[in-house]
């Protein structure tokens, strides 16, 4: 008894360039996976390292994200906007005004959240302090706005997405790097806003995504056997 079989040519050709396109799917989602891995290990590296200056940030480059920046300065509270969002499934704002530091220089702050009831300044003054702090805030690359953001609420000073650029533009501020600064989680006299909002959740799903393309490949396999078999053309005699 031997085995012997005789493939369908074009069928075979077509199935096996298939099969390939799975398995490079599956081997591109294990390198995906890898590349995510080392991005959330050095997310966290950055998230638990000392805080570094602004100097040392602007020098970094896109380098910088996730770094934790130590600034000394002063908020421009007449020239806060809000970034509307969602929180724990409940509407929230997000407060984003400019600071200006001790030599000059002006970034974008989101010093955190505040409940829909807080959006007037009046019910949360005590926490816009117009006198020289220093503030640590997590560095971060700009919300794009997309083709379907909403435009902003000029009489509301309501924005849909972070675009650092466009909210700049629209209050005339000069900023010294196109990026924004997260405050951290220290609490504001008041308690309003309250900062420590940085998402450090990565969604990792490529083994997964792996496995998949793996699988579907190796069923093909074996439909491809199991159709030789039917038509007489795989067995042993």
């Amino acid at each position: 008894m031997r085995l012997y079989f005789r493939p369908l040519p074009l069928f075979s050709l077509f199935c096996l360039l298939l099969v390939a396109g799975l398995m490079w799917l599956g081997t591109w989602q294990i390198h995906r996976l890898h590349w995510k891995l080392g991005l959330i290990a050095e997310v966290n590296r950055n998230l638990t390292a000392p805080p570094i200056s602004l100097d040392a940030a602007l020098k970094l480059g896109k380098a910088a994200e996730y770094h934790k920046v130590a600034l000394i300065g002063r908020f421009d509270h007449s020239k806060e906007g809000f970034v509307y969002g969602i929180a724990e499934g409940v509407p929230v704002y997000h407060v984003l005004t400019p600071f200006t530091t001790e030599d000059g220089r002006v970034l974008l702050v989101d010093r955190g959240i505040i409940p829909q009831e807080n959006r007037d300044p009046k019910t949360r003054a005590a926490g816009n302090g117009t006198s020289v702090q220093r503030l640590v805030g997590v560095w971060r690359q700009p919300d794009p706005s997309g083709p379907f953001t909403p435009t902003m609420d000029k009489a509301e000073r309501v924005w849909f997405s972070r675009d650092v650029a466009w909210i700049a533009r629209a209050d005339h501020v000069q900023l010294s790097a196109p990026v924004l600064i997260e405050a951290d989680a220290t609490p504001n006299p008041g308690g309003w806003p309250k900062g420590g909002q940085t998402v450090i959740t990565f969604r990792n799903e490529h083994l997964q995504y792996a496995i998949t393309w793996y699988a579907l490949g190796l069923v093909l396999i074996g439909c491809y056997g199991a159709m030789h078999v039917s038509l007489g053309r795989l067995g042993f005699r």
